[in-house]
């Protein structure tokens, strides 16, 4: 049995492509933190693997995310309670 080595040639990542990263980097984490002020309280729940997939057929179908899709339902669905005392 004999033992061979693979060397890989690994290139450096350029200063252009680096920054490219870097930037991608601070976009998310700015995103991030904006939804963090706006949306402080999160929901866990349980449904079934049927509701899930209508779900994301319907946030893919009106070309949004899930959780865009599940926010605007919950906001028209509890409008009425906007206005009241908690």
């Amino acid at each position: 049995m004999s033992t061979k080595r693979l060397t890989l040639n690994v290139k450096q990542p350029t200063r252009l492509a680096q920054e490219w990263v870097k930037q991608g980097s601070v976009a998310r984490a700015s995103e991030s933190a904006s939804r963090a002020e706006i949306y402080s309280a999160r929901l866990t729940l349980d449904i079934t693997a049927d509701l899930r997939r209508r779900i994301k057929l319907a946030a893919l179908s009106g070309g949004t995310t899930v959780a865009d899709l599940l926010r605007e339902l919950l906001e028209r669905e509890f409008a009425s309670y906007s206005d009241r005392e908690p």
